[in-house]
């Protein structure tokens, strides 16, 4: 992918992409790539902030119902207003961050020793039974399936924050 955008104080700027077959191919990846560094300048650059919801934030960042009176008069903004943002931006950019890592790699431990064993014969009637896992003496891997799920889970809500407050990435 070749992106080159003219001067950004322009009104009526000049683009120019180029998006080849190999950057469609992982879209997520190179989308990962672009979205990780706009977020975090963002962040850094920000002069202002979209309302967040109180159901998207951890309970100490909420909002009291007389906070949310208060923003909604518009002289002003509660203390946490700016937190709530950062804390979405913040799950956003990990959320994409994940999608360059191999973050799967730390819920494993261990050394695997395992082959599977194939019955040709079974193979040809019943493909599901036709293999089973035989462990050597040298297996010792293990899976953190909880701690994955939990990783996994709040790489999904960023990208539902993502999606959710997409109309408040400006600056």
């Amino acid at each position: 992918m070749y992106v080159k955008l003219g001067n950004p104080s322009r009104k009526n700027k000049a683009e120019t992409i180029v998006i080849h077959d190999y950057d469609t191919w992982n879209m997520d990846a190179t989308l990962a790539h672009i979205v990780v560094p706009m977020l975090k300048q963002l962040k850094e650059a920000k002069h202002g902030a979209p309302w967040v919801d109180n159901e998207d934030v951890p309970v100490e960042l909420r909002a009291t119902k007389e906070e949310v009176e208060f923003n909604n008069t518009g002289e002003g903004e509660d203390e946490h207003f700016f937190d709530r943002w950062d804390y979405v931006m913040d799950e956003m950019t990990f959320a994409f961050q994940s999608k360059l890592e191999d973050w799967e790699e730390q819920f494993y431990s261990g050394k695997s020793d395992c082959w599977l064993e194939w019955d040709d014969k079974l193979k040809q009637k019943d493909r599901e039974n036709a293999y089973s896992m035989e462990y050597g003496p040298n297996h010792t891997l293990e899976l953190d399936t909880e701690g994955m799920k939990v990783y996994q889970d709040r790489i999904n809500n960023g990208f539902l924050l993502f999606g959710k407050y997409y109309g408040g990435l400006w600056d």
